[in-house]
């Protein structure tokens, strides 16, 4: 933790090592420093972090805490032992001592407390946390334009219109230059002196495009169709080993889950300067030290040269990782010789980024005696890890033929005792790029399992909840189900109302990474043309060491509302291959009005610290889907769901 944490002149300066993209890192290490320090609240601030500091790893996997709780209060505690004996100047060493030393580490004072969310004011007065809101002198505005196409196909501009593009009052210039390609994807440059001029210089410029295509696999329903995949031949990458026996199957579901977009409520944004050679990007990026190599390597600097500072992000869920708006505004910086701030518009934002993979299930069990048998799940996916957005073509039949794509796996090995379990999956390049998306593949795997299990518990006429714990193992597991269950006052007979609303209750259960538990209950409510609701949601959660309760409530509460969008709208239309979607009109969120009263239980234990911001994804979607089969009597099969297959 060298150079994370530092004293001066009375008051103390957190750097944090990850980025702070709304999980609100910054208040709960904050609380680790101050708790390790014995020092109060008011003196310790916070800042983001720069490629100048020590080099840390990408913020993905809910890992921040877990990771950085206790190097930081090691670091603290040798901060506040050498202050005691005098020192005021220089490096500390940092000599480890027993977790159970550390007062960061006990329940008690600002562990398991919630004080004020840091930079919390700053956000609600405006202060410039985020890159939209970085100023610099002589600031100029950008945007890259770039062809209407699949980014797998290459596509250049071919005539424009710049006479009538230089007619628009603040044009400054058009870049041919604009940096590399996103996918194949070439684009055309534009500046001006406000952002307000940017559509209509770009309406003006009137850019005709050179696109080689169709993509061979623009239907892409039919490249992830995982039965016409079945018939090819086995899947190439096995996650459970085990055979079942050649025979009829008791439950045999077909799960199809939509390509889906992150959302964020911000647009990426990058402000960039070139400054006597020298480079300085400031970005929200959940990887600093990435988009510096990255703008090395594309601009021929040496890393030293560049320096990128990370900015508070609105919204990244595993979508900020790559260089992309960093690397338009350094080009359109350079060719203007001042400083560029380029922010996408949110059709960018759909079109240019990469998103959540459209996935294809084929789940089946066998249950005797009351208890599963037998199990076996195909998935047939795109990339996540491995995402096409980053890594060429060849590159990725490589990692496919060697390891396959961690991402698209994860969360495939079901959290239950299952006998003759086999678990397999492949993964073809689409024409959309694909990447994480918050939990990876861990909330549509779980959302396919999930459905499954509660299948499998009907067709045993067993309780769902019983079923499950009689195949649960793991006494944390076993503990949030139980809890959930208790909380939810578990067993209310379902009510299905003739000519009314029907309404249904559902469960679900998963494990995160294999570190952290969840469980959730649903209740919904869906009405004859097949609009459903959901009435209400409870979730046990299970991360070891609380530090901030009301942080990782809020976690497991955003986690929830993702839920409800998975199953009920989550999608983005594609057409020939390519995003069409331009707006939140054609890409819906949830909206407030679709979530319920949400009941948060935390189960507080002295456990280290596991991550809380992706667990919840692998337990919402499973719970509203059960939901709806209890309401409706059918299983719901297509996600997001389709209301007029579930109309009376």
């Amino acid at each position: 933790a060298l150079g994370w944490i530092a004293h001066r002149d009375g008051r103390y300066t957190l750097t944090l090592p990850r980025a702070e993209m709304g999980q609100n890192i910054a208040t709960a290490l904050k609380q680790v420093a101050c708790a390790e320090l014995g020092a109060d609240w008011d003196v310790v601030d916070v800042r983001p972090h720069d490629t100048d500091m020590p080099r840390v790893k990408a913020t993905v996997g809910s890992e921040s805490v877990m990771l950085f709780a206790e190097p930081l209060a090691q670091a603290c505690a040798a901060l506040r032992d050498a202050l005691k004996a005098g020192r005021s100047a220089g490096a500390v060493t940092v000599v480890p001592r027993p977790v159970a030393a550390l007062d960061a580490f006990r329940a008690g004072g600002l562990i398991g407390a919630s004080p004020e969310i840091a930079q919390g004011r700053e956000i609600v007065t405006g202060a410039a946390l985020y890159a939209a809101d970085v100023t610099r002198p002589g600031l100029l505005f950008g945007r890259v334009l770039r062809a209407p196409a699949s980014t797998e196909v290459a596509s250049r501009p071919s005539r424009m219109d710049l006479e009538a593009a230089r007619s628009v009052p603040g044009f400054v210039a058009v870049v041919e230059d604009c940096g590399p390609p996103i996918g194949k994807a070439r684009g055309i440059g534009i500046v001006a002196s406000r952002p307000g001029a940017l559509d209509a210089i770009a309406e003006a410029l009137s850019v005709e495009w050179e696109i080689e295509g169709p993509h061979p696999r623009e239907d892409i329903a039919s490249a992830i169709d995982i039965d016409s995949r079945l018939a090819e031949g086995p899947l190439p990458h096995r996650v459970l080993e085990g055979k079942p026996e050649e025979g009829p199957w008791d439950v045999d579901l077909r799960i199809d889950i939509a390509f889906a977009a992150h959302g964020p409520i911000e647009p990426r944004a990058a402000v960039a300067e070139w400054r006597r050679g020298a480079l300085r990007v400031w970005s929200g990026t959940q990887d600093a030290f990435y988009i510096r190599d990255f703008l090395a390597d594309a601009f021929g600097l040496e890393r030293e040269t560049v320096t990128v500072q990370s900015c508070r992000i609105g919204g990244a869920f595993g979508g900020r990782t790559i260089c992309t708006v960093e690397a338009e505004a350094a080009a359109l910086a350079r060719a203007a010789g001042a400083p560029v701030k380029i922010q996408w518009t949110r059709a960018q934002e759909f079109a240019l980024a990469f998103h959540r993979p459209p996935s294809s299930h084929r789940v089946r069990t066998r249950v005797t005696d009351g208890r599963v048998a037998a199990w076996e799940h195909a998935q047939i996916s795109s990339h996540i890890l491995f995402t096409a957005a980053a890594v060429p073509a060849w590159m990725q039949r490589g990692t496919d033929l060697v390891a396959g794509d961690g991402g698209v796996a994860r969360g495939m090995a079901a959290p239950y005792l299952l006998d003759r379990a086999r678990a397999a999956y492949d993964a073809i390049r689409l024409p959309v790029h694909t990447g994480p998306w918050r939990g990876l593949g861990g909330g549509p795997n779980a959302l396919a399992i999930e459905s499954a299990i509660d299948e499998a518990a009907l067709e045993a006429g067993a309780d769902p909840l019983a079923f499950r714990l009689a195949h649960v193992e793991d006494p944390r597991l076993a503990a949030v189900l139980t809890r959930v269950g208790e909380i939810a006052s578990w067993g209310n007979p379902t009510v299905l109302k003739e000519g009314q609303e029907r309404t249904g209750r559902g469960i679900a259960c998963g494990i995160y990474k294999g570190v952290s538990y969840a469980a959730a209950v649903a209740d919904l409510a869906i009405d004859r043309s097949g609009t459903a609701r959901v009435t209400r949601l409870w979730c046990v959660h299970d991360c070891g060491l609380v530090i901030n309760p009301d942080q990782v409530r809020a976690q497991c509460e955003g986690n929830l509302v993702w839920s409800i969008g998975m199953v009920l709208s989550d999608e983005l239309s594609v057409e020939g291959g390519r995003v069409v979607a331009e707006t939140f009109g054609d890409a819906p969120i949830p909206r407030m009005t679709a979530v319920p009263p949400i009941t948060v239980d935390l189960i507080h234990s002295n456990r280290p610290p596991t991550g809380a911001g992706e667990t919840a994804i692998v337990v919402g979607p499973g719970a509203i889907a059960n939901a709806i089969r209890a309401a409706t009597g059918r299983r719901p099969t297509r996600f997001p769901l389709l209301s007029e297959e579930f109309a009376t």
